[in-house]
């Protein structure tokens, strides 16, 4: 007796088909499973069996042998639960075999029959959306999750019973469908905002630089300076997501199971530890996973006390700032998982963070300085777009009862200068400034005499890298773009140059 059930799985953050083959046949009683399973997918033989009595049907006391095709992809986790024991009762004749043709199935098993939720839903029906497959049967809780995507119905179900019932016609389920407008209806509604940030005008203007282009910035000043107030208001400045950005960031919370609401609708902010390492910064995994810069995809990244960081985890970071995907690669095949992010950095300025303080003692010896900045290689912070010094804010500024300028407003100019960016990179593959190449640099960064002068100057008199004066002109543009100049004037690259002609550079 033989039957075959549709399915699907996780690779990377895409789906990827999987057909569940069911074999009931005489030979001593048990149940294996092959096809490169995992030991999570091998323990729903013990699952399987008491859901099927519990439900009311009888166990068969035979062999019986399942196939997960194709059978050179691990399959990993408990999403064959719920199709394996369909199919064991296809075998047995309780369902037709005719009806398992037309639903994909997915779905863990309680050991009393219920259907558990599992990860990973959106890419898994964005993938047969993709393929042409319009129905699916998966977890009752999964059902915003999955019922986002237009053109896939969802069946949505609680227990082994009712899926059984329902492939057997006997009862009928509604196909799921979400309604968008109730989704975004609280979108953008933080918590905080920057007009609580005292002062700091110039950092707050180097901010709303770095998310007008999507420029890398460094923050470095004393301790309690409020360089991690400031990022972690960045969020509430950054332009609303669209649709397809938030399912882009919905499929991979989804398949790293931190997935919350059915569709992210806020713009992530990811601050991990600086013990992290560099397979939970990146990703990766036997089988890989998105690592915190694929978490921050259309978001933030900050990372406090950035020298803390261990070296290698740093260094993993260059191919991602550059590209904006990581590539990892095992064995079994390479996974590329998106990773374009916002990177905000801070740090204190030496070792006991009171260097250039005055209102403190710094204790630290030159050399204790050097080493302490070298932590953080050279390559790694020429990445970076913008290096700001973070002043302490004078008691008395901080008790004045004065109005600061308010995220929102901040917003609206950033919205204007991205407007701009998009009418300008308009099938060009990308968005922002700071992705410019040489040949769009040259094109869009078009600099008057004056401010040539003032570059060509400063090349002369710092030893910057031929990558710094790149960065140097594309947050010019930047700047040039949120004045809604065409041209970039000496104002323009004066600005630019003083986010990179730092203290933290010369050292």
């Amino acid at each position: 007796m033989l039957s075959k059930v549709r399915s699907i799985t996780i690779w990377g953050i895409e789906g990827f088909p999987i057909e569940v083959e069911v074999d009931i046949a005489r030979g001593i009683p048990g149940i294996s499973v092959v096809g490169l399973p995992d030991q999570a997918v091998k323990e729903s033989r013990d699952r399987i069996k008491p859901a099927i009595k519990n439900s009311g049907y009888e166990f068969p006391n035979r062999k019986i042998v399942i196939n997960l095709a194709p059978a050179d992809i691990k399959k990993e986790g408990s999403y064959f639960d719920l199709p394996i024991s369909i199919g064991i009762l296809s075998a047995l004749g309780y369902i037709p075999k005719d009806t398992l043709s037309n639903y994909y199935i997915v779905g863990e098993l309680a050991l009393n029959g219920d259907v558990r939720p599992v990860k990973g839903i959106l890419p898994m029906v964005l993938k047969l959306k993709e393929d042409g497959c319009d129905k699916i049967i998966l977890p009752d809780e999964n059902k915003f999750e999955g019922g986002v995507v237009e053109g896939v119905e969802i069946y949505p179900v609680k227990t082994l019973n009712e899926a059984s019932s329902f492939l057997k016609g006997d009862t009928q389920i509604k196909p799921f469908k979400v309604n968008f407008n109730d989704l975004f209806e609280e979108k953008d509604k933080y918590s905080v905002d920057f007009k609580e940030v005292k002062d700091q005008k110039y950092v707050k203007r180097a901010v709303e630089i770095a998310v007008s282009g999507f420029h890398n910035i460094l923050m470095f000043g004393s301790p309690g300076a409020g360089k991690s107030m400031i990022a972690s208001r960045i969020p509430t400045i950054l332009p609303p997501l669209t649709l397809t950005e938030s399912l882009e960031i919905t499929k991979i919370h989804s398949v790293a199971g931190i997935l919350k609401t059915p569709i992210v609708i806020e713009r992530p902010f990811r601050s991990p530890h600086h013990t992290i390492s560099d397979i939970a910064l990146i990703g990766g995994g036997t089988i890989p996973k998105p690592g915190e810069i694929s978490l921050s995809h259309n978001g933030v990244l900050f990372l406090d006390e950035l020298p803390e960081f261990k070296r290698n985890v740093l260094e993993a970071l260059r191919q991602p700032l550059e590209n904006g995907n990581v590539s990892v690669s095992r064995a079994k095949g390479r996974v590329d998982f998106p990773a374009r992010f916002l990177f905000v950095a801070a740090m204190n300025p030496c070792p006991c963070g009171w260097y250039g303080d005055i209102h403190h003692t710094c204790n630290c010896t030159l050399s204790q300085i050097l080493k302490y900045r070298k932590k953080i290689s050279g390559p790694l912070l020429d990445r970076i777009d913008i290096h700001i010094e973070v002043t302490t804010v004078p008691a008395d500024v901080l008790i004045e009862d004065r109005e600061e300028e308010s995220s929102e407003e901040i917003r609206n100019r950033v919205v204007k200068a991205r407007q701009i960016q998009r009418e300008r990179f308009k099938n060009k593959g990308i968005y922002f400034n700071a992705y410019m190449n040489s040949q769009q640099i040259k094109k869009y960064c078009i600099i008057e005499k004056e401010g040539e002068e003032i570059l060509r100057e400063t090349m002369r008199k710092v030893n910057f890298s031929a990558r710094s004066y790149d960065k140097i002109r594309k947050v010019a543009r930047t700047i040039a773009d949120l004045d809604a100049s065409e041209i970039i004037n000496a104002s323009h690259i004066s600005e630019a140059i003083g986010y990179r002609n730092t203290d933290l550079d010369i050292l």
